[in-house]
């Protein structure tokens, strides 16, 4: 939520992201589709997300689709979203490139230090595993 703040992205639809784009994973290693299956399952659940504006759900649906693709150009909620999920990278040992993150924001040192730092405490206390 600390990005879609700094970069005026719609917090809805990445706190939404968050929650739902690794959702349909089946191992944290190699699941080619997993962001699509969570697309998928978005759509089955529209009505109750009916207070997001049709725009922002395609946003969020494409953000879901695409985010394991490398792309960093997209529409700023959008890169938002795959910023987020960039930054959370340290969970499964990687840290972050700052070269393909999409917003200014992410590639701030700072925030780049906090997010690794950040994910790596959620992995060791066991939040954030993919099981």
């Amino acid at each position: 939520m600390r990005l879609a703040e700094l970069t005026g992205a719609d917090p809805a639809v990445v706190e939404l992201f968050a929650l739902f784009h690794d959702s349909k994973r089946e191992n944290d290693h190699g699941d080619p589709g997993h962001g699509r299956r969570a697309a998928e399952f978005l759509k089955t659940l529209r009505e109750p997300l009916d207070y997001i504006a049709d725009d922002d759900f395609e946003h969020l649906l494409f953000a879901c689709t695409h985010h394991t693709a490398g792309w960093t150009e997209a529409e700023l909620t959008v890169q938002a979203c795959w910023d987020a999920d960039r930054l959370d990278l340290g969970r499964v040992g990687i840290r972050p490139v700052p070269d393909r993150l999409c917003t200014p924001a992410a590639r701030e040192p700072g925030l780049l230090a906090w997010a690794y730092a950040r994910s790596r405490s959620d992995r060791e206390m066991g939040n954030g595993e993919q099981t």
